[in-house]
């Protein structure tokens, strides 16, 4: 039988579920089945805490009680309130105040920033360009709005960021098609907790001065949707200041979302911000960018666009969720440790991490290694190239007896 009988599949590759999802509810029907004991559900993308349970920050939680019912049932405006359009540029860029002209545009999430910015800076047909170890999602994204994801090597040989692939592909797809969307991941990349360094971002941001003469435009979506939960807050956006020294005709893009950083996943929320070197191109980013909100999921939910401007307001609750917040990051961060730690000692090769929800483990048959684990009560994500195991869902103890039952796995 079809999987298609009314639907149309236009070209797209539809799975019948979603890998990850599907993962997920075969762990809970084990643990439904033989108790939370035997089970690792390492696949789910949002933070928990060592029973399992959801990490919500009481400070975030505390400011939505405080509303009104305005806050929350009134439309916003189809680019987000005045207020939170300030507060997610504070909240993206940290102390860096940019010199360049910024704009912000209300997004469901980074998930929204991406889908935009594909759909205004690329044509059909289009390539866009990011590393082979992505999040999987990208590739959905591209193929609904008729594009498709290339790739470079992320690694070289010694483990670094792979700047000379980047640079090859960059030119290669410069001159095929002569404008380019590339999306980075960083910090804290999703699937590997890799974050671009500062001499890595000097690699990529040469090769994209050098291509800048040859490209109609050159879009450089930085996708950081983990910045927070990488580790000092400040450290991870040194880099920013160097986005405002390109050309004209290069335009960098933050994608800022509040599900991780504010824990406020399920109310979709985040904005897309650029950082152009002129006045009319920030005014076109705002214009393009709301018209394809408009035609896609029009408004953005309030309820977060309101909480964020509340404590933007407030330097005492700003504080307070600041520091709430280290101290989860801190509890992460000791996670993806203990599992580097137990990752050596077993003889695991990993990807290289530095912090963050996930780290991923290079494989060659992932799906049989996934499959072989599940019955072992391990529940991890195959990917193309390996295996993604989320920290941040699962017990430093959980992080600790990971590594040595995934090489067994791959011995047997």
């Amino acid at each position: 039988m079809s999987d298609y009988i009314l639907a149309k599949q236009n070209g797209r590759t539809i799975p019948l579920e979603d890998k990850i999802f599907g993962i997920s509810s075969r762990a809970k029907a084990m643990i439904a089945e033989k108790g939370a004991d035997k089970v690792i559900n390492a696949t789910i993308g949002s933070l928990l805490d060592d029973e399992g349970k959801l990490v919500v920050l009481s400070s975030v939680v505390d400011t939505m009680k405080t509303l009104n019912p305005v806050d929350f049932a009134d439309y916003a405006p189809i680019g987000g309130t005045p207020q939170f359009r300030e507060a997610v540029k504070k909240a993206a860029f940290g102390s860096f105040q940019p010199s360049c002209f910024t704009e912000a545009v209300a997004t469901p999430g980074g998930t929204g920033a991406i889908r935009n910015t594909i759909s205004n800076y690329s044509r059909m047909g289009d390539k866009i360009l990011t590393s082979d170890w992505h999040w999987a999602p990208y590739n959905t994204i591209a193929g609904e709005l008729g594009r498709c994801i290339d790739t470079y090597p992320m690694f070289d040989e010694n483990g670094m960021f792979h700047v000379n692939a980047f640079g090859e592909k960059v030119r290669e797809l410069i001159a095929e098609q002569k404008s380019l969307v590339i999306i980075l991941n960083t910090p804290a990349h999703n699937p590997t907790g890799y974050s671009l360094t500062l001499e890595d971002w000097s690699g990529v941001l040469n090769v994209l001065r050098g291509e800048a003469g040859k490209a109609e435009s050159i879009v450089l979506l930085v996708d950081a949707a983990y910045i927070d939960f990488a580790g000092d807050e400040e450290e991870y956006r040194r880099f920013l200041p160097e986005l405002e020294k390109l050309p004209e005709n290069i335009l960098p893009i933050i994608a800022y979302s509040l599900s991780k950083t504010y824990t406020l996943y399920g109310t979709r929320c985040g904005a897309m911000i650029c950082m152009a070197q002129t006045a009319e191109v920030a005014a076109e980013f705002r214009r393009v960018c709301e018209f394809s909100s408009r035609g896609s999921w029009s408004n953005s939910a309030k309820l977060a666009q309101v909480i964020l401007s509340k404590i933007y307001a407030d330097e005492e609750l700003l504080k307070k969720v600041n520091e709430e917040r280290a101290e989860y990051r801190e509890m992460l961060i000791q996670r993806g440790r203990a599992f580097e730690e137990e990752a050596q000692k077993a003889g695991l090769e990993i990807v290289p991490f530095d912090a963050g929800f996930f780290a991923s483990i290079p494989c060659d048959n992932p799906d049989e290694i996934s499959r072989k684990l599940e019955k072992e009560g391990l529940f991890i994500v195959p990917l193309a190239k390996g295996l993604r195991v989320s920290v941040a869902s699962v017990s430093e103890a959980a992080c600790r007896k990971i590594p040595a039952m995934v090489k067994k796995a791959m011995a047997e």
